[in-house]
């Protein structure tokens, strides 16, 4: 009887787990599962988004994906614009941490202020920019002309465009990474501070030799996160550039949102599909290399 109403109680446990969970499993199931497995299914058909011509084309989607030229531009503007934003917003979003876990009068509201821009709505802020970088009549090429200076193409040249757009997306994701920070250094024993002090350490010192490498699982985190948000690039470039000038700023997400909803109005759906889960390939085989190196540099340290 003993064994039963144990039993049982870890049965009524388990119900009430289970209670809890599917909320979230249900919508990992509408939201994820589910359109995963049409989206697949979809890469082998050429339809439109209503489904009322399917014809099955079995490979021939992804064997034009890698024919297509210019999904393979837009990859090679993925990558690029990856290794500028990702190292700068660790790098910054790690130096900020730094200062506003430091004890500085006002250290709160530099808090808010890196913080902000992360809660501030993509688009709108994108519209902002759009007005400050303005060719004609923005605020920023008023201040340069103002100060003697040459104005700047910004997003209207396709040589600084994918720039200017990097320097937005890192100005908007700093705050959040910078939270991780923060919450990560706070937990960064003092007693490794005082000692480096007693022997004799500076700063700069403390912060290579003790700061970094205890950072190193959250570093990895944020710069595996970082890698996979900046690959999935669409807001900006859909208020900014619209992938111009010259398809300098077009990325494979705002491409394939091209082939289902844009100019061809969803005629090209199946292979839109198709180009995602090559994206998917893609952004897997980058976090895979990022993990071994991680995995490398961690069998070092140790």
């Amino acid at each position: 009887m003993k064994g039963v109403k144990q039993l049982s109680m870890k049965a009524r446990r388990n119900i009430v787990g289970y209670v809890f969970v599917f909320p979230a499993l249900l919508c990992f199931l509408i939201f994820v599962l589910i359109p995963l497995v049409l989206s697949l299914t979809l890469s082998f058909f050429e339809t439109d988004m209503f489904f009322l011509d399917m014809t099955a084309v079995g490979f021939k989607n992804f064997g034009r994906v890698f024919r297509d030229s210019l999904f393979w531009r837009s990859v090679g503007n993925i990558l690029l614009y990856t290794l500028m934003a990702v190292p700068l917003n660790v790098a910054i979003s790690l130096v900020f941490a730094a200062l506003v876990n430091s004890k500085i009068r006002g250290v709160k509201i530099f808090r808010v202020l890196f913080y902000l821009p992360s809660v501030t709505s993509t688009v709108a802020a994108s519209i902002v920019w759009l007005w400050l970088m303005n060719p004609a009549y923005g605020l920023l090429n008023n201040i340069l002309t103002g100060l003697g200076l040459p104005a700047g193409t910004w997003l209207t040249h396709s040589k600084t465009a994918l720039v200017s757009v990097t320097l937005i997306t890192v100005w908007q994701g700093i705050g959040g990474n910078m939270i991780i920070f923060v919450a990560a250094l706070q937990n960064v024993p003092v007693q490794l501070y005082e000692a480096a002090k007693l022997d004799g350490a500076g700063p700069v010192t403390m912060f290579f030799r003790i700061t970094i490498p205890l950072l190193a699982p959250t570093m990895y985190f944020i710069l595996t996160m970082t890698l996979i948000g900046a690959f999935q690039l669409y807001d900006q470039i859909y208020v900014l550039t619209s992938g111009g000038p010259a398809n300098s700023t077009l990325t494979p997400v705002y491409l394939i949102w091209q082939n289902s909803f844009g100019d061809n109005a969803g005629a090209q759906a199946g292979y839109a599909a198709a180009q995602s889960f090559v994206l998917f390939v893609i952004i897997m085989l980058v976090t895979i290399v990022v993990r071994r190196f991680d995995r490398d540099g961690t069998k070092e340290k140790s």
